[in-house]
């Protein structure tokens, strides 16, 4: 018998649930497949909560695809074409050349596909054309029937994009939770005099950013605006981890693609009144210093500084001239560490980015560090051990879903077995989220990331932050010593943790 690997792929947990059959037929149709040309399955391969156009980025089909190279591998069994890829971009048809260099042989229940023949080359290309094309005329049948929902003035998508204190049942319609009372409060003090938000969003038990989107949302007078939509083209797509399901970017609706519907008929906030706060809010935004087109940004490393005594964030601060001032100094009045002149501080960070990080001796004893953190680090080793125990989950999972179709266990059995096995995967995968590999920096990528430090104070400040939040340094200072420079190793991806903020107003 010819050795296969069975693929079985659901594009969201939900189709996975072990309430729904979707898996359960892939397998049951896989295996008629199976029987009929005499295959063997050797591996099965399922993909979950990822569409047909990420299955490049999914874990799971890189294993397929490193189990396809091997000789002993004949084919690969699928219900259908499209629970192999449902193509977004003409990237997405890589996954078809991995088929002709491995010489693997796609099985459907409606025959093989060789990709290496002449015939299976054109059916392979067509068939993943088409799958595409049904992706698109799919998201637009749901797009079309949401919007028609969304004019009609119901609730097209789950309870989540909700707004804070709005609720919404099928009977009902659009309402107001009881917690709405503090948004109306709110309102009020806004109109009182009380502007900040801040002090705000205390009162409604949000986030003060949170509390500026609700004082903007028209909802408050009745009427629900959908001005923004998600991008559906191949660049919206957010590059989500693994392949999973992610959301797509938020793009300004066109002024004719915008809906306007009066949903709640007594409204919490009369017109007036919300008017009002709008034109405070907006002449508040145009005021702020953050707007201000002569806004001079003097500070460079702001947000990048640490207090080496107590550990808390080095504000900037401005008394008759600029200071670095530690936050557990200024605000809490629990540090000991002086106000730090920006001048004198900077001039010395300045020397030891342009002179301190290109000497020869820093780099080799990195290198050094890393080594010994390598050494230390078992990260690997939990990586492997993690992968192992949930391949074996998987496979327990399979043999209890046989037993099931098999009539061996009752429904029942099957449910408290699977919802076990899940809780165990679920966990195993959590852990091997949050085990990060080892770092693999070397003295070459060292010297090219550190080199053009050299010229580092002949550099505008723009410049300069534009390294800084690449590098993500830890900088520990008191005194106007430098007492420490953390750079995480994993410093040369594309990660931040840093914003470029400053951390006080511009002096009157």
């Amino acid at each position: 018998m010819k050795k296969v690997i069975e693929l079985i792929r659901v594009s969201t947990e939900g189709q996975a649930a072990t309430d729904r059959a979707s898996i359960p037929a892939q397998r049951a149709v896989n295996r008629r497949t199976c029987a009929q040309y005499g295959l063997e399955i050797i591996r099965s391969i399922s993909i979950e909560d990822v569409s047909g156009a990420c299955v490049l980025l999914a874990p799971e089909m890189q294993q397929l695809i490193e189990a396809m190279r091997s000789p002993d591998v004949h084919g690969v069994v699928a219900r259908e074409f499209s629970r192999l890829m449902r193509p977004e971009n003409f990237e997405d048809f890589a996954l078809l050349q991995v088929f002709v260099d491995s010489r693997t042989v796609l099985y459907l229940p409606e025959g093989p596909l060789d990709l290496n023949s002449k015939t299976g080359r054109l059916m392979g290309t067509i068939r993943a054309a088409i799958a595409g094309m049904e992706r698109t005329e799919i998201l637009e049948r749901v797009w079309s029937a949401k919007e028609e929902k969304r004019r009609r003035g119901e609730l097209a998508q789950s309870h989540i994009v909700l707004p804070f204190a709005v609720g919404y049942d099928e009977s009902r319609g659009f309402y107001y939770k009881p917690e709405a009372e503090r948004v109306r409060e709110a309102f009020r003090l806004f109109l009182a005099g009380n502007q900040s938000y801040g002090q705000l969003a205390k009162l409604v038990g949000v986030t003060s950013r949170g509390m500026h989107l609700i004082m903007r949302n028209p909802i408050w007078t009745g009427w629900r605006v959908i001005d923004k939509k998600r991008d559906s083209s191949a660049a919206g797509r957010y590059s989500n981890a693994n392949g999973r399901q992610a959301d797509r970017r938020k793009i300004a609706r066109a002024p004719e693609e915008i809906i306007r519907t009066k949903v709640i008929q007594e409204p919490l906030i009369s017109d007036e009144e919300f008017q009002s706060v709008q034109k405070i809010m907006n002449l508040k935004q145009a005021r702020h210093w953050r707007t201000q087109p002569d806004l001079e940004r003097r500070f460079t490393y702001n947000g990048f500084l640490t207090c080496a005594v107590c550990g808390q964030i080095v504000h900037t601060a401005l008394a008759r001239r600029d200071y670095y001032a530690c936050k557990g100094r200024r605000t809490e009045h629990v540090c000991s560490t002086r106000y730090m002149a920006r001048e004198k501080l900077e001039e010395r960070l300045d020397s030891m980015f342009a002179e301190q990080l290109t000497r020869a001796a820093f780099l080799e004893n990195c290198i050094e560090q890393l080594s010994s953190h390598r050494q230390q680090d078992d990260s690997t080793v939990r990586i492997r051990r993690l992968t192992a125990e949930v391949n074996s989950l998987r496979e327990k999972r399979n043999r209890i879903l046989e037993a099931f179709f098999d009539g061996n266990i009752s429904r029942e059995e099957q449910k408290s077995r699977l919802e076990a096995i899940d809780k165990d995967i679920r966990r195993a995968q959590d852990l091997l989220t949050r085990t990060n590999p080892p770092s693999s920096a070397n003295l070459q990528s060292l010297v090219e990331s550190f080199a053009p430090l050299v010229e580092w104070r002949y550099w505008t400040r723009d410049q300069k932050r534009l390294v800084l939040a690449a590098l993500i340094p830890d900088i520990r200072v008191a005194d106007y010593k430098i007492a420490a420079l953390g750079i995480d190793p994993t410093v040369f991806s594309n990660q931040n943790t840093r914003t470029d903020m400053d951390s006080w107003p511009q002096p009157a």
